[in-house]
């Protein structure tokens, strides 16, 4: 964001002609940003019935590289496409089709240019009959803000993580398990922590606690939001990895591996943002949806704010897996007054944008519309996939439904549609602080009275916990319910009469965006790691661990004279991320691998085969 150039005056003194900045010795003059906000608020994003585009009809906040997209009909119906920029002039590009065959997108061949308005026009032949389409939308001018990670929390000592011989890259966190039932619902646990100067990354855990899998990533790198999902009928794992900015959103990659953990796609924002570490969702149809997070230059005057501010526009996006095309996009700017808001427009500015929405969910409801979480509005949004039009809004200055006692939430995440007009929430309660504790609630929506009540709610039975950002509740199969704390290193799970199941807790420092429980069943496309190390009286110690596999119920020891006459020697139960064997006395050279059985004897995997030297005795 450029600032504005200062027109010069020439003024006469003693007979000398100076240069000087218009206003000098008076008060600078005041710089006004452009407005961001649509012609028309929560307008249809639907043309002749037929056709979603994006970015929407009198927007003013689209991306300089934006696409356009057209939803919603065979490519093969649109014709006649010009892009024509008010600044830049005709833009000549592409028309590329998403793989679902229901629409494609147009691609110009340079960027618009910032404040321009951009008309768009075709043709739309439908059942033999065309007709004209047209709309334009305005360029936003994007807030130059860094994307400085957030800084390290402190840690309480060493012991805060763990380390293996076997795999001494890897150093997770410490887990405590403070409560384990075996009536707790089937499934391993997944969380991503981070926020410590340590390791970060993705990490599964069993059903006691203990370390199935942790993929670190390089600093500064971050993970949020690992979850087990379905891509093409298969179960997939997917994360999201990059920067955790100070101002609160991601700026990154979604990945998916399968259950070799081998990668099959990674999956980016388009129009030129990054994906953001709040959601990221596989349709049944095979696209994704994604969260994105645009800081642009606002006046904010009209608002209560400053004339020369940024607003934070989080939105999100529909993408075409296989070819990465943006399918859609909805924005919050377009869609939500800035006065639903808590959070006053009055302390935004360039340098912290005015953060009104902060969108940390999406999930598809049961009649195929799309329910969205923003935090700052304390509210959820259900969203016509076809329009991009709010139908009704749950919770905050502008419900759609009266709130029975203890229904309000405040600064919530992870709303989530659970059974007809029932709905998940994670109600943070802060930050700042409006409720004693953060709480998993489930509430009732009564349509015919307009009105929601509490179904049932879940606080922590032994620590009030009050979670200032992120956290989850997840409805489990069984009836169970599981309770990622967020900003608290905490996790738990209940039973459906509140019971506390499970319960465990990262280092203080740690926190997960979300924890999940889900059943995983994977085979890595590595193979076990084995380290072998002397110990006194001419022994050995063998270690073994096998990163991310489920499977293992033993681990199978053979030791030969040569790498051609192994015979097992022994097999011990597999109780933890890492086994050890001690190896008995040798005085020539021998060899040692070391298999991964499961729990029917078969053999899953087997480690490289390790030279042992004699003792010289």
């Amino acid at each position: 964001m450029a600032s504005a150039p200062h027109p010069i005056v020439c003024v006469a003194l003693c007979g000398l002609v100076l240069a000087l900045p218009a206003g000098a010795g008076a008060a600078p003059p005041l710089v006004s940003g452009p407005a961001c906000t649509p012609e028309a608020l929560n307008a249809s994003a639907q043309l002749d019935g037929a056709v979603t585009v994006s970015p929407m009809p009198g927007a003013a906040d689209a991306s300089p590289q934006t696409q356009i997209s057209f939803l919603g009909v065979p490519l093969g119906a649109l014709s006649a496409v010009t892009v024509t920029g008010s600044q830049t002039g005709a833009h000549p590009g592409t028309l590329e089709a998403y793989s679902q065959g229901d629409g494609g997108s147009f691609l110009p061949l340079a960027p618009f240019r910032p404040g321009e308005l951009v008309t768009v026009s075709a043709q739309l032949t439908l059942a033999g009959a065309t007709q004209p389409l047209q709309f334009h939308f305005t360029v936003a001018d994007g807030d130059s803000l860094g994307s400085t990670p957030e800084g390290p929390h402190p840690l309480a000592a060493g012991i805060d993580q763990q380390s293996f011989i076997s795999r001494p890259d890897l150093q997770p966190p410490t887990v405590t398990v403070h409560a384990y039932s075996s009536h707790a619902a089937a499934g391993d646990e997944f969380l991503a922590p981070y926020g410590p100067a340590a390791q970060a990354g993705p990490m599964i855990l069993d059903p006691a606690g203990k370390l199935v899998w942790f993929h670190p990533l390089p600093a500064p790198l971050a993970a949020t939001n690992l979850r087990v999902q379905q891509l093409d009928g298969s179960p997939v794992l997917t994360w999201w990895q990059g920067i955790v900015s100070t101002h609160g959103f991601g700026r990154g990659v979604d990945v998916v591996v399968g259950e070799n953990y081998r990668r099959i796609a990674e999956v980016r924002a388009g129009n030129g943002y990054q994906a953001d570490l709040h959601e990221f969702q596989i349709t049944p149809q095979g696209s994704a949806l994604l969260t994105a997070y645009n800081p642009i230059y606002c006046d904010l005057a009209p608002y209560g704010g400053s004339t020369d501010s940024a607003v934070t526009d989080s939105l999100f996006q529909e993408i075409d897996i296989k070819t990465g095309l943006v399918m859609f996009e909805w924005t919050s700017v377009d869609h939500v007054a800035f006065s639903a808001s808590y959070t006053p427009a009055a302390a935004g500015s360039t340098q912290w944008p005015f953060d009104f929405f902060h969108l940390n969910s999406i999930n598809l409801d049961p009649d195929g519309t799309l329910l969205v979480s923003s935090r700052n509005t304390w509210a959820a949004d259900d969203i016509d996939p076809a329009t991009g039009q709010v139908r009704w809004t749950l919770g905050g200055k502008n419900s759609s439904f009266v709130e029975g006692l203890g229904a309000a939430t405040a600064f919530q995440h992870d709303v989530r549609p659970a059974g007809p007009d029932l709905y998940t929430v994670f109600d943070n309660g802060a930050s700042p602080p409006v409720h004693a504790q953060s709480r998993g609630v489930v509430l009732d929506v009564d349509p015919d009275t307009g009105s929601v009540s509490v179904r049932s709610q879940y606080l922590h039975p032994g620590r009030r916990l009050l979670a200032d950002s992120q956290g989850d509740m997840q409805a489990l199969p069984n009836g169970d319910w599981f309770v990622g704390w967020g900003a608290q290193p905490d996790f738990s799970e209940f039973s459906a009469d509140g019971r506390l199941l499970f319960d465990a807790s990262l280092p203080s420092g740690y926190e997960s965006y979300r924890t999940l429980r889900f059943r995983w069943n994977a085979t890595p496309a590595t193979r076990p790691a084995l380290v072998v190390n002397a110990a006194p009286g001419g022994r050995g110690i063998a270690d073994v661990s096998w990163n991310g596999a489920t499977g293992v119920a033993d681990w199978e020891l053979l030791e030969g004279s040569s790498r051609s006459s192994l015979v097992r020697v022994e097999v011990v139960r597999r109780e933890d991320f890492e086994t050890a064997f001690t190896l008995g006395p040798r005085r020539a050279e021998r060899f040692v691998e070391v298999r991964a059985l499961g729990g029917s004897g078969a053999v899953l995997g087997s480690s490289a085969t390790v030279a042992l030297r004699g003792s010289g005795a």
